[in-house]
Formats: C-alpha cells, structure tokens, sequence
C-alpha cells in the first residue's frame, strides 16, 4: 500500500532539490557569465551612452549582443560542436557541469516521488538523494574552479581586453548565470544535509503510529 507522506522538513527539501537543478540548469544555459562591451569600448574612460547599451555577454557555449538601437538581444551558440568551445578548461566545466545537473534533475524526479515511496532496492530514497546531492555539489565545485582558468582563451580576450588571463576577468564584470551557479552549488550541499533531516521527519513514531492507523495520506508538521 502507498503511504503518502508530508512533512515540512520533507517538503522543504523537495521544494530546495526542485529549485536547485532548475537554477543549475538555468545558469548553464545562459550567456550570461561574463558581461563586456563591444568594439573596445571598455577599454576607453570615456564611455557615450550608445557604448553602454552595445552590451554584449559570454557564456560557456553561447553568446548575446545588444545593439542599442535593438531591444532584444541577438543571441546564440559560438559554438558548432564541443571541441569549438573556448577553451580547454571550459570543455571541462561544461563535462563537469552537465553531469552535476543531470544527477540534480534525477534527485529532483525523485523527490517527487519520495512522498509516496520512501527506499530503492530497499534503501532510503533520502539518503540516495543526499548521497546523489553531495556528489554533484563536488562536480559543480570542480567546473566552477576550472571555469575562471579559461579565461586567457582568445574568445575572453576579444570580449574583456588583453589584460584577461587566467583567473584574471580583465575589463569584463561576471553575469549574473556564474553567482547563479555558484549560489546553486551552496544550496546543493545544503539540501544534501536536509535530506538526512527529510529522512528523520517520514520516519519519526508520530508518521508510523498514523501508518499502523492505516491513513493513506499523512501530514505532519
């Protein structure tokens, strides 16, 4: 019989594991990790308003320019295939990355399901996930420390000056996706450690004296 079972703590980090894959997800696919401008504008003290709305952002794979006399940004792929991508550091983040995001957004399936069905092949479904969490949280870490290591590549260069090396964003200012990605990365080992509280909560006497009531449904605060 399927006990469906809700609590706080369990609904929370259902809630955190949801939202932690999307906004991975969601910074990966973005352009927005590095932010510069246009035919060296940057370079100069003297910046005219024009030069300021011809804003153009670097992703790991893609790339948006804003003309200022367009409102919406012409964005795309720089990249045809992954051995185009800008440099070797960033073939790696995107390695990295992706796998991070793919074991996210099965730990996210799962906490859906971990309402009705506590263990797989009759283990916890929390602890798997927590375990699955704690191991994308070391392949985010490992693509966002090799991620400013590409930053010498020549595609950064023609973006954020000569003074852009490794580790070294030059005239550049980071977007927005890369404090996404970052903040994701805290969260994830945050939602790690709330799986093990998630866990306790389902399994508490309260939620097994419901269960030997025979209530199907059990919330518990």
């Amino acid at each position: 019989m399927c006990h469906v079972i809700v609590t706080c703590r369990s609904m929370l980090w259902t809630l955190m594991s949801i939202v932690v894959a999307f906004a991975e997800m969601v910074a990966f696919m973005s352009a927005k990790w590095l932010v510069g401008y246009p035919d060296g504008s940057m370079f100069n003290f003297t910046i005219t308003a024009s030069h300021r709305s011809d804003q153009r952002t670097l992703g790991i794979y893609n790339r948006c320019i804003k003309v200022a006399q367009q409102k919406v940004p012409q964005c795309g792929p720089y990249a045809t295939d992954f051995m185009e991508i800008a440099s070797g550091f960033w073939q790696a983040t995107v390695i990295f990355l992706v796998i991070a995001i793919f074991l996210l957004s099965v730990v996210g399936i799962l906490s859906v399901f971990s309402m009705c069905f506590q263990s797989i092949l009759k283990k916890s479904i929390f602890n798997v996930c927590g375990l699955l969490q704690g191991i994308a949280g070391l392949f985010l870490i490992l693509g966002l420390m090799l991620y400013p290591a590409g930053w010498g590549s020549k595609k950064v260069v023609d973006y954020c000056g000569p003074d852009a090396s490794p580790y070294k964003v030059g005239v550049c200012s980071l977007g927005w996706a890369f404090y996404t990605a970052i903040g994701g990365t805290v969260l994830t080992f945050v939602c790690a450690l709330l799986s093990a509280q998630a866990e306790n909560a389902t399994s508490s006497d309260k939620v097994q004296d419901e269960i030997e009531e025979g209530r199907s449904l059990i919330c518990v605060l």
